[in-house]
């Protein structure tokens, strides 16, 4: 089953009941709450960005709005990494922007601009799939300059590659320029040229899951996460990294995994003036760092190191 859009406001409705009729269970419940010690909050967070983030940022949303602070209303949104520091980048912008890619220069001199103090808050690795349709029983693996030669239009049939593969025309999906998979897809693996025309791309993963699953001779790129949760309508292709096809997988895409090629940290930023002005706002980001690699694997992504969590927690300490 995809991810399919949703918003979290159903959720708030429901905690706010729930906090009316649980009485002092639920006050001690949130006073023993990791991240918010003994105090009990209230207000809104508002995330936006990344589309391969959102599953995990989601997760972590909910289970932070009714296991921690039941009076915290967090919306999470996926506009797309770039289209997401659009939103966050501005006068009373959002609270936090899910990346799948560093912040550009760019945008980090905007943040000047503005006086806006960011924060980056690494969440977890991600594996860039190559997925193609379940009756594709040829291309099940491939070298990262066959998936080059795919996406720069060298090959027009998969014939070209192997001409013992079907003499058809290779159809090519990904998305869109709003993503950071998008941007590390055209700056890693296909090292800064350009992708061929006709590529379709679209703005929205779980279109491009049903694009690829009805087209046979479909291939297309995201996260590893959305593979996953699609496996029954999918394959993912292997990659011959020189030596020996590695699957993607939760144990290959980890820190110096066999798939580290097409490995990718992922992240949150932080607007640390929102955090020094809403207490809800830091609450959150500790909250995250407290319990992303709990929910990591079950979205699809490998954890950080339990350190390097402990050392970013440590530096949200600093925030007053």
């Amino acid at each position: 089953m995809s991810f399919k859009r949703f918003t979290l406001f159903f959720f708030v409705s429901t905690l706010i009941f729930l906090a009316a009729c649980g009485g002092s269970d639920d006050a001690d419940s949130a006073g023993d709450s990791e991240s918010g010690g003994s105090e009990e909050l209230s207000g809104s967070v508002a995330i936006d960005g990344s589309g391969t983030v959102y599953p995990l940022m989601a997760r972590l949303a909910e289970e932070y709005m009714i296991n921690e602070q039941q009076g915290v209303s967090v919306e999470v949104s996926r506009a797309g990494t770039s289209a997401g520091f659009e939103k966050f980048l501005i006068e009373n912008g959002t609270d936090f922007n899910d990346a799948s890619r560093e912040i550009k220069e760019e945008e980090q001199a905007k943040a000047d601009e503005l006086g806006i103090e960011v924060q980056e808050l690494k969440v977890a690795l991600d594996g860039l799939t190559i997925v193609t349709h379940p009756g594709n029983d040829w291309a099940t693996e491939l070298t990262p300059e066959q998936v080059q030669g795919i996406f720069l239009g060298e090959y027009k049939q998969w014939s070209d590659i192997d001409d013992s593969w079907p003499s058809e025309d290779i159809k090519t999906y990904g998305p869109n320029e709003n993503h950071g998979t998008y941007e590390f897809f055209y700056e890693e693996i296909l090292e800064e040229q350009d992708l061929a025309e006709g590529i379709d791309l679209q703005q929205d993963y779980s279109t491009l899951v049903t694009l690829i699953s009805e087209d046979e001779n479909a291939i297309g790129f995201f996260g590893f996460g959305y593979y996953q949760s699609n496996q029954d309508t999918i394959n993912a292709v292997s990659i011959d990294f020189g030596e020996g096809a590695v699957e993607p997988s939760l144990d290959t895409i980890a820190e110096d995994g066999p798939y580290a090629d097409y490995t990718r940290p992922v992240f949150t930023y932080l607007n640390v003036n929102h955090a020094q002005e809403k207490p809800e706002v830091l609450d959150y980001a500790k909250y995250v760092l407290e319990n992303t690699n709990n929910f990591a694997g079950e979205t699809g992504f490998a954890p950080i190191p339990d350190e390097e969590a402990a050392s970013q927690l440590e530096a949200l300490e600093g925030i007053e």
